[in-house]
């Protein structure tokens, strides 16, 4: 590969998996601190109504490094990828403006109100901001997944003379089969993100000893929300979205289980892709689940990598497949400790198993790495495309910018966002000392 492309996709892999830190989080926030104040209005209850005014806090301070990070993102299409800005741009810009123009104000808009208008509302109207930063933050992802998704699934595009392509139809672009399922998919993992760090402090409040009445409402409603989570994004999310690879990107589902051959196909456990023997060392497999999974027959033909062009093949299937497994794996465990946090929280022994609570505490960077595997098993599966069948990656980068130039300012970003991934703590880290718990005359303002 071009030294060139190289760098130009390591900067956008990078900017981009750096900035999906925040949004994930604040995505999978929004419906939570959306069930506080709803128990909260219902229950009339304070201690509620500050648990949904704590975790607004820590919504609030993603979204604003969310902001700064996504930002240079839409100039690097400009400055590393202008020759697939011009191919694309007459489709993708329609999302894309989309967003910012009406999700993007939608969010920041109401968050403020929900954050400082407190007192000047009703409490029924104080609650609808909530539930409008919720749609907003949930309306801003769907726009930039139909983006990519229309880059996995082309649809709704003719060509024009110059050779770029132009949309033909609005809801055909919004209604992309891809991005429904890659949608539901991704934002029941942006809500295991939510629940698991929710979770994660309302067990550190716990076992610190301090705000533990705070501690037991976060883990309760985080709980609840994970255990719903974790079985959407097995259950009919994962599965459609694997639908969606069996229909459109069959190559890509061959080398995400390193499936060489055309045959019935066995679902790969644990075992290391050998590309050069065309197998699989050490594997451990449930025999034809895949042929199920894949057509809801256990006897059904696979096709394997070998059905295809290499030239068609993914362009890295050993990261392909353990970021893929990385996800998968990560997704049970989930499973796992869910089931096992509902079954205790039912039992009400939840908040006195401290073995449990440090699990749930330690496992708060689990989500990232998950939604991370996830994104990178999704765009690595489209190589060697930009999109798909349409453009290959090495005709899509910036030509006038050189290796050299893209490796420089790939050096700088990764300063600045060091930097910031520390401010980020630190300020995160205050909030969580100070707790939920707010100063008495606040709560009787309030009142």
């Amino acid at each position: 590969m071009d030294s060139a492309v190289l760098i130009h996709r390591l900067h956008f892999a990078f900017t981009a998996t750096f900035h999906y830190l925040f949004p994930q989080l604040t995505m999978g926030l929004a419906p939570l601190v959306v069930a506080l104040k709803t128990i909260g209005l219902w229950k009339n209850d304070e201690r509620y109504n500050t648990a949904a005014r704590f975790w607004a806090k820590i919504f609030g301070i993603s979204f604003v490094f969310g902001v700064v990070t996504g930002i240079p993102m839409e100039f690097q299409f400009g400055t590393n990828w202008s020759h697939f800005s011009r191919f694309a741009g007459g489709v993708i810009g329609q999302t894309l403006a989309m967003e910012g123009t009406f999700a993007f104000f939608l969010e920041s808009a109401f968050l403020g109100l929900f954050l400082y208008g407190e007192k000047r509302l009703s409490k029924l109207a104080h609650w609808g901001t909530g539930v409008a930063v919720f749609f907003g933050s949930w309306l801003s992802g769907y726009f930039i997944v139909a983006t990519d998704a229309w880059m996995q699934h082309p649809v709704a595009y003719s060509v024009l003379p110059d050779g770029s392509v132009t949309l033909t139809s609005f809801w055909g672009l919004l209604l992309n089969p891809w991005a429904i399922w890659q949608y539901a998919h991704n934002m029941a993992g942006a809500t295991v993100t939510g629940a698991f760090v929710m979770a994660s402090i309302g067990a550190y409040y716990i076992l610190s000893g301090r705000q533990k009445e705070q501690g037991a409402i976060a883990l309760r409603v985080a709980v609840i929300g994970g255990l719903l989570a974790t079985l959407l994004v097995i259950g009919p999310t994962g599965d459609g979205q694997g639908r969606n690879l069996v229909a459109y990107q069959p190559a890509a589902l061959a080398a995400m289980e390193a499936h060489f051959d055309t045959s019935t196909a066995d679902l790969v456990i644990l075992g290391q892709p050998n590309t050069d023997t065309k197998t699989i060392d050490n594997p451990l497999v449930i025999p034809k689940a895949l042929s199920f999974l894949s057509n809801r027959d256990w006897n059904s033909q696979v096709p394997g990598l070998s059905s295809f062009p290499e030239t068609e093949w993914p362009t890295n299937i050993s990261l392909l497949y353990y970021a893929y497994h990385i996800m998968v794996g990560l997704g049970t465990i989930f499973i796992l400790i869910s089931v096992l946090s509902g079954i205790q929280l039912w039992r009400n022994k939840l908040f006195e198993s401290r073995w449990l609570l440090w699990i749930i505490m330690l496992s708060a960077p689990l989500p990232y790495i998950a939604n991370t595997a996830g994104w990178m098993t999704a765009e690595l599966g489209r190589q060697p495309y930009l999109v798909y069948g349409l453009m290959r990656t090495v005709s899509g980068f910036s030509k006038s910018v050189s290796a050299a130039n893209a490796t420089f300012t790939l050096l700088g970003f990764l300063g600045m966002y060091t930097l910031l991934a520390i401010l980020f703590l630190f300020v995160l880290q205050r909030e969580i000392t100070h707790g939920p718990v707010e100063d008495a005359a606040h709560a009787a303002e309030v009142k």
